[in-house]
C-alpha cells in the first residue's frame, strides 16, 4: 500500500492559519499535522522527528509548511529544517508565513507584467513606494521588488524609525536595498507620490490609503497595486478584477494603470497551489521561499 501524504505545518503564532490548511488540503495532501507557538529552538528536534519516522518511500511523502507572520523568522526556520536533515533522510520544506510570500510574490509579478505591456519598462531602474511597508506582506514586497532591481521605499503611516529600521534589518538579511519613508497625511503622500513610478498598496484591509486627490499628484505614476479587497479600496479607482485598467484620478499621468486584489489573489492561489504540490512531485527535496515563489508567479502571469 502506497503511504499516505503528511504534511507537518509548524507556525510560531497560537493558531495556524485556516486558509493553508484549506489550502494544503486542496494540493492534496493526504494528512495535515498543526503545529503552534513553534519556537526556533524546537525546529531541529521536530524536522529530524518526522524524517526519522518513514521509510525512504515515506520521506518522498512527507513535507514541512512554515508559517507565521514574521518573514524573516520563517526564513530562518526553513534554514533550521534544513540544518536538520540528514540524507537520504530529508524533506522538502516550503515556507509562506501569512501568505505573505505568495500574495508578494503575485503582486510584484502582476505589477511588473502590466508595467512592460504597458509601458515598456522594467522594475530595475523604476521608484517603488510600498504603503503598509512594515507589515508581512508589505516587507516581503519591497524585497523582492529591491531585489529586482527597483529603487524601493517601505512607507509607514506611524514612524520613520520604523520604517528605517525595518529597511536596515532586511537590507542586511537579503542583500536588498530598501529605504523607509514616513507619511502621515494626505500631503506627505502625495509629496512622495508625485516621484513614484510604482504603488504597492499592502496596508491593513479596509483601508483607504491613496484617495483621487493624492492620486491627482502623481506626475510619472505607470502602474499601482493594491491587495486590499475588503472595501474601501486601498487605492482609490482600482477596481478588485482591474488588470493593467487605466487610472482615472491619476490626471498628471494619463497612461497610469491599476492592478486589482482579485487579479492579484488568482496568481496568489494558483501560486500557493503550485508551491504546495511542488513538494509532493519533488524528486528531490525543495526548499522554497519568496525568491521561488516569484520566479514561479511570473510564469502565471
Amino acid at each position: 500500500m502506497s503511504k499516505r501524504s503528511i504534511l507537518h505545518m509548524f507556525d510560531p503564532m497560537p493558531n495556524n492559519s485556516p486558509f493553508d490548511v484549506n489550502m494544503a488540503l486542496d494540493a492534496d495532501f493526504d494528512v495535515l499535522m498543526p503545529y503552534s507557538n513553534v519556537k526556533l529552538e524546537s525546529i531541529h528536534n521536530l524536522t529530524q522527528d518526522a524524517i526519522f519516522s518513514r521509510s525512504p518511500a515515506g520521506i518522498k511523502r512527507t513535507a514541512i509548511f512554515i508559517g507565521g507572520r514574521d518573514i524573516g523568522m520563517a526564513v530562518d526556520m526553513l534554514e533550521a529544517c534544513k540544518s536538520a536533515m540528514v540524507p537520504p533522510f530529508h524533506v522538502s520544506v516550503f515556507a509562506d508565513p501569512s501568505g505573505a510570500y505568495t500574495t508578494a510574490a503575485a503582486l510584484v509579478a502582476c505589477v511588473e507584467k502590466a508595467l512592460k505591456t504597458q509601458h515598456g519598462k522594467e522594475l530595475a531602474g523604476s521608484r517603488a513606494l510600498v504603503f503598509g511597508g512594515t507589515g508581512p506582506v508589505g516587507l516581503a514586497t519591497g524585497v523582492i521588488a529591491s531585489l529586482q532591481g527597483a529603487d524601493t521605499v517601505l512607507v509607514d503611516h506611524l514612524s520613520l524609525d520604523g520604517a528605517n529600521d525595518a529597511a536596515k534589518q532586511y537590507n542586511r538579511r537579503f542583500g536588498s536595498t530598501l529605504s523607509g519613508a514616513l507619511a502621515r497625511n494626505d500631503a506627505e503622500k502625495a509629496a512622495l507620490i508625485a516621484e513614484a513610478d510604482i504603488i504597492f498598496c499592502t496596508a491593513k484591509a479596509g483601508i483607504r490609503v491613496v484617495n483621487a486627490a493624492v492620486l491627482s499628484q502623481a506626475a510619472q505614476l505607470k502602474v499601482a497595486g493594491d491587495v486590499n479587497a475588503v472595501p474601501p479600496a486601498g487605492i482609490e479607482g482600482v477596481g478588485l478584477k482591474d488588470f493593467a485598467v487605466p487610472l482615472l484620478h491619476a490626471v498628471q499621468a494619463p497612461g497610469a494603470v491599476g492592478v486589482g486584489p482579485l487579479a492579484v489573489g488568482n496568481v496568489k492561489y494558483q501560486l500557493q497551489q503550485a508551491m504546495l504540490q511542488a513538494l509532493l512531485k519533488a524528486e528531490s527535496p525543495v526548499y522554497l521561499d519568496f525568491r521561488e515563489a516569484f520566479n514561479q508567479a511570473r510564469t502565471l502571469v
